[in-house]
């Protein structure tokens, strides 16, 4: 029985220096040094990368130089680094959807979002009619347009200028600094916008609607219009990466225990109907939109955002695919990967 429990005890002690030693490689690995050494391989492993086009249904979308290349980094501590075209505004799109799930969610709790909205991926396009007509009770989930735009039905305000004020007023927070609608931006999209509009009153007929909603499709085109850099995507990711507070400001946004949520919805409808594919391959929540910018997360440890405006066919960037890819390998960031 000794001899068992000395056998015993080995074996611990050998787990507990198994799992230190891995532990310290993955520090190790999160250097500084080591960030950057691998984000710089990353942007000029791929800055000529072929592959994709730029969304030519928006048009100012289809106008935006598609050269643009940034990559940007924040860790949960708040360092940010930096290599290429990290500050140009370019539309947010369909990454602000992350951040009116986590207003809904602040306003209604995370049960209320699963009850009313649908936390379920759809495996269909981020504009898919089918996806409605197939879910009996709910608007879908918060990552796609139906969804989305029940969303931002569901934020509380007396009125839609109150709404669009706490709208701001968070992204604000995520980011750090106040971002600014690109009118050219809203005014393209808002002349292009009658599929959403379709979809909305669709929801609206099943009762899965929960505001005004002409002026709750206005909300969600106008925050898709937000002019965001990589450096400020960075920022909001790492902002969920820290558990809900801001790295750089240091404030809390949301409550942490929403953050799980936010981040399980990324993982399974953040790059629409590819999202598998993604998680596949990286094993991280992530987010993109068809303004060219894709964001991933390491709880935890840190945010990666990539701009570069051309899409594959999902409507996910080619580039930033590839770039966080490559970083999420080398640096040993797959969230699945037990060896790490």
């Amino acid at each position: 029985m000794k001899r068992i429990n000395s056998i015993f005890f080995a074996l611990a002690v050998l787990l507990l220096i198994t799992s230190s030693v891995m532990a310290q490689k993955s520090k190790e690995s999160l250097t500084e040094a080591n960030i950057r050494a691998v984000m710089n391989e990353a942007y000029e492993k791929f800055k000529n990368a072929p592959g994709g086009a730029n969304a030519s249904y928006i048009p100012f979308l289809a106008d935006v130089d598609p050269k643009l290349y940034g990559i940007a980094v924040c860790t949960a501590d708040g360092k940010l680094y930096e290599v290429g075209d990290t500050k140009y505004e370019f539309g947010i799109e369909s990454i602000s959807k992350v951040f009116v799930l986590a207003l809904a969610m602040q306003d209604h709790g995370s049960k209320a979002i699963e009850d009313s909205i649908g936390v379920n991926a759809t495996g269909m396009p981020f504009n898919s009619v089918l996806a409605v007509e197939l879910e009996p009770a709910r608007a879908v989930n918060p990552l796609v347009n139906a969804g989305a735009m029940a969303t931002n039905s569901f934020v509380k305000a007396p009125n839609s200028a109150a709404k669009w004020q706490k709208i701001d007023d968070i992204f604000a927070k995520f980011a750090g600094r106040r971002l600014q609608v690109i009118d050219k931006l809203y005014q393209s999209e808002s002349a292009t916008n009658q599929h959403n509009k379709a979809i909305a009153w669709l929801l609206y007929s099943y009762g899965r609607f929960y505001d005004n909603v002409d002026e709750s499709v206005d909300l969600y085109t106008k925050g898709c219009s937000y002019g965001s850099s990589a450096k400020d995507l960075a920022v909001m990711a790492g902002t969920l990466a820290n558990a809900g507070r801001n790295p750089i400001t240091k404030e809390e946004v949301i409550n942490p225990d929403f953050c799980p949520k936010i981040l399980a919805n990324m993982i399974t409808e953040g790059l629409y109907d590819s999202t598998g594919d993604w998680v596949y391959a990286t094993g991280l929540p992530g987010k993109s939109g068809v303004g060219g910018g894709i964001i991933a997360v390491v709880p935890g440890k840190l945010a990666i955002a990539v701009f570069a405006p051309p899409l594959d066919k999902a409507g996910n960037s080619v580039k930033g695919q590839l770039a966080v890819k490559y970083m999420v390998e080398k640096l040993g960031l797959n969230l699945l990967d037990g060896r790490k």
